[in-house]
């Protein structure tokens, strides 16, 4: 993808200028609608002090397809102004040439204070000490529990477990099972997982310090030992023991039939209505101790796009100290001065202190972003396919490990 990225041509450059301003396209994959009422809000605040801008649409594109529809724009001359981005595409993304670095742009707004940004939330957005995207959305996984399941089901709350130092996957698991048994409700969904977005799985694969290639990205290390434990794991807890769902089987967390849902926090917006009480809480500590993993989105501009400076220049606007607040109640900002429990408080009121500062602000300032690669897309497919035949009772988890690490040890290497 990232020579489909270089490659792109340049877009619409001899179109002029609307006679009513300038038109900037944002493409996201939101399609929520108090999500785009907010972005088109801070647009509308935008034009009514830049009259040289026109119009400002967010162009929603299914997420499911998102970033194979956006580099077909851009291959095909088409590219937005500006785009979300997805942090697994980002190593392409950024690679490719295909985006303006933003640091003079960011740096020389008023007020902007460029220095505020997390180094740890912007590392995966920089290429050569310059910033590519601007990370908007730097949010940690952490598990919401249903403390009327855990009751009916006679298990300890977390807070109780965290209290007594057992907050671990062998005690969740346990609990997880248990409810299983007694009630027929699930143990401990990875939402969104269904047994094909395998990246979900470092939420509990970090606990067992697993990831499926080394740190410099060249070698496959899903035939490791602290993989195959960490599998080992999961496969007892969903085929064994019950304390995860097996492939096929449906329920919702949030409907309110499972005891702990592994997810990122935003997801807290889905239990306004107070149909069960809940809790939100850390990650469980693993083998080799505690851990975060967050999950990331950037906002990078083309700079084959119409518009690439007025781009830019939004971006900044949008990415303020004042929007960058408004945007924390759906997506945790890494401006560090708004990483804190009053702050982010103010526009995530579902959230108490103590999640706030023990899930959110832990989490971000201590957390690993979720594994991303170049050629991404491809070594993403490869290793779907190869864990396929693990996701059955009788799995030979050793032969599935090291036959994904025979697909992708030339990828990684490549």
């Amino acid at each position: 993808m990232t020579a489909l990225l270089a490659l792109a041509p340049t877009a619409f450059m001899t179109q002029a200028q609307a006679a009513d301003g300038l038109s900037l396209r944002m493409a996201v994959w939101t399609g929520n609608a108090k999500h785009l009422a907010l972005l088109n809000g801070i647009a509308d605040a935008y034009k009514a002090k830049h009259p040289e801008i026109g119009t400002i649409t967010f162009d929603t594109i299914p997420y499911d397809n998102y970033t194979t529809t956006l580099t077909t724009q851009i291959a095909g001359g088409n590219a937005p102004d500006l785009a979300w981005i997805l942090e697994s595409a980002a190593p392409d993304f950024v690679g490719s040439g295909a985006l303006l670095a933003l640091d003079e742009t960011l740096s020389s707004t008023a007020g902007y204070d460029f220095a505020d940004l997390s180094p740890s939330a912007t590392a995966l957005w920089r290429q050569d000490g310059k910033l590519f995207a601007y990370p908007f959305s730097t949010s940690p996984y952490a598990i919401f529990a249903n403390l009327d399941v855990l009751a009916a089901a006679g298990q300890k709350t977390p807070a109780d477990l965290i209290a007594a130092g057992s907050w671990n996957w062998q005690t969740v698991a346990a609990e997880a099972a248990a409810v299983h048994a007694k009630s027929g409700k699930n143990g401990v969904e990875i939402r969104d997982f269904d047994y094909k977005d395998w990246t979900l799985l470092t939420t509990i694969w970090d606990g067992w310090a697993a990831r499926p290639w080394s740190a410099d990205g060249k070698t496959c290390a899903l035939d490791s030992p602290d993989m195959a434990d960490a599998m080992t794991f999961l496969h007892k807890a969903i085929f064994k023991d019950g304390a995860i769902p097996g492939p096929g089987t449906s329920g919702d967390f949030f409907a309110g039939d499972t005891a702990f849902s592994i997810t990122q926090i935003s997801r807290a917006s889905l239990l306004k209505d107070g149909a069960f009480k809940w809790d939100l809480v850390p990650l469980p500590a693993g083998p080799k101790g505690s851990y975060s993993v967050i999950g990331q989105a950037g906002i990078g501009v083309f700079k084959n796009g119409q518009h690439p400076q007025d781009a830019a220049a939004f971006l900044a606007f949008l990415s303020s100290p004042e929007n960058s607040l408004k945007l924390a109640q759906f997506f945790p900002p890494p401006r560090l001065s708004q990483l804190n429990a009053e702050t982010l408080g103010k526009t995530n009121p579902l959230l108490s202190k103590s999640q706030l500062e023990e899930v959110v602000v832990k989490g971000i300032t201590t957390g690993k972003v979720s594994p991303s690669h170049t050629n991404n897309a491809q070594i993403a497919q490869q290793i779907r396919a190869s864990l396929d035949a693990a996701w059955t009772p009788e799995a030979d988890l050793t032969a599935v490990l090291s036959g994904a690490c025979a697909k992708i040890g030339p990828l990684l290497a490549h």
